[in-house]
């Protein structure tokens, strides 16, 4: 199954929020909206979009006050799109952490090259490659997809964030904490089983005999690990 990447688009003006998720569904990109500040920052933590499309002259905040607090929120990569065009603004917009900005009215094709190069960068920081191949299951960090055999694997969400955490990574233990951090950012308790069962559901979909996994290893009281070479290969 594709997880589309997802984006959040915050803007005052209906239009501007029509015209941007149309572009992006065209592309085949999911798109959440959010129309002022505060349900900007509602959206982020419910969300946790791959880029957030982030306009300045909003009605209940000035958007350069959000940068900040977007980037410490979370690791979302900022995209300013705003009618502000004075170097100043954007100085001080990318000064405070945001990570591109492109001036209204933009041509819609420039901005879905700024979020390709923005997710290439995403991949680059956090993976350091584009795909992991672990046997004959391969994990495409670009598109989202997870195939073993060649054939497409349908995961849900959650079990291709595990996966992810693990594949970006590969070989080394991740600890319980580190996996549920980053699936479950938000909660304040964590439970171990929650994972336990996921894991469950990754060996049943990835593993050649789930009961004997080799792929996803288990370092017990630790955490887990992928193996790029399977076990008794």
């Amino acid at each position: 199954m594709k997880l589309r990447h997802k984006l959040l688009i915050i803007d005052d003006e209906p239009q501007i929020r029509r015209l941007i998720h149309a572009a992006l569904a065209r592309a085949d990109y999911e798109s959440v909206e959010a129309s002022n500040a505060r349900e900007a920052m509602e959206r982020l933590r419910e969300e946790r979009p791959d880029i957030t499309l982030l306009d300045l002259g909003l009605p209940d905040r000035d958007g350069l006050e959000l940068v900040p607090l977007i980037k410490k929120e979370s690791d979302t990569t900022l995209i300013v799109v705003s009618a502000r065009d004075m170097t100043d603004e954007k100085v001080a917009a990318l000064d405070l952490g945001a990570d591109d900005y492109l001036t209204k009215p933009f041509d819609t094709d420039e901005l879905l090259a700024r979020v390709r190069v923005a997710l290439r960068n995403r991949v680059s920081r956090e993976g350091g490659t584009a795909r992991v191949q672990a046997g004959d299951v391969s994990i495409d960090f670009m598109a989202h997809i997870v195939t073993k055999n060649g054939r497409e694997v349908h995961l849900t969400p959650k079990e291709y964030g595990v996966l992810e955490q693990l594949a970006k990574f590969p070989g080394r233990v991740i600890t319980h904490k580190q996996i549920m951090d980053h699936v479950w950012p938000h909660e304040h308790e964590h439970h171990v089983e929650y994972l336990r069962v996921l894991i469950r559901t990754l060996r049943q979909k990835l593993e050649d005999d789930p009961q004997r996994p080799r792929l996803i290893g288990n370092e017990l009281g630790i955490g887990y690990r992928l193996r790029l070479e399977p076990e008794g290969e």
